[in-house]
C-alpha cells in the first residue's frame, strides 16, 4: 500500500513539473509541421501514420517577446516535393500568461487559444482548453521528382 501511495504522488510530482518555454524557443514554431499523434484528456491516443495535410507556421517579431504575430496555414504535401496551398489561413498571436505561452487564433468564424506545452527543433506539442495534446514533428520531405 505504502509503495501505491509512493508512486502515486511521484507521478503527480512529476506529472506536474513541465519545461519552461523561453522566448528564444517561440522562433522555433516557424516552418512545417506534421500531427504525429493526440492526447485526449482520458489518455486515449490516436497516431497518425500518414497525413494528408501539414500545418506550416509564419510568425514575425519572434524574437520579440512583447508582440509576436503571424499565421497558420494547412498545406498538402504533393509527390514532387512541394506543398499545394490555398489562401485561407488563420491570424496568430503569440501571448505569455504568467509564465505560459499560448497560440491565439482567430478567423471569421472563431477564436480559440492553445497552450505552448514543448517546443523544440524537431517537435512541439499543444494542448487546447479541452486538455487535448497534440503533438507535432517536422515533416520529412519526399520526391519522387528525378534528379
Amino acid at each position: 500500500m505504502k509503495k501505491a501511495i509512493v508512486f502515486l504522488l511521484l507521478s503527480i510530482i512529476l506529472g506536474s513539473c513541465k519545461q519552461a518555454i523561453t522566448d528564444k524557443e517561440i522562433s522555433k514554431i516557424n516552418g512545417y509541421w506534421e500531427i504525429e499523434k493526440v492526447i485526449f484528456e482520458n489518455g486515449d491516443k490516436k497516431d497518425y501514420k500518414v497525413n494528408e495535410t501539414i500545418d506550416f507556421f509564419e510568425l514575425k517579431n519572434a524574437k520579440n517577446s512583447k508582440k509576436i504575430e503571424g499565421f497558420r496555414k494547412k498545406v498538402m504535401p504533393q509527390l514532387d516535393g512541394t506543398y499545394l496551398t490555398n489562401n485561407s489561413k488563420e491570424a496568430i498571436s503569440i501571448t505569455n500568461e504568467k509564465g505560459n505561452y499560448y497560440i491565439n487564433y482567430v478567423t471569421n468564424y472563431a477564436k480559440w487559444k492553445e497552450e505552448i506545452i514543448e517546443v523544440k527543433d524537431s517537435n512541439l506539442v499543444l494542448k487546447n482548453d479541452n486538455n487535448i495534446e497534440y503533438h507535432y514533428k517536422k515533416p520529412v520531405p519526399f520526391s519522387l521528382k528525378k534528379h
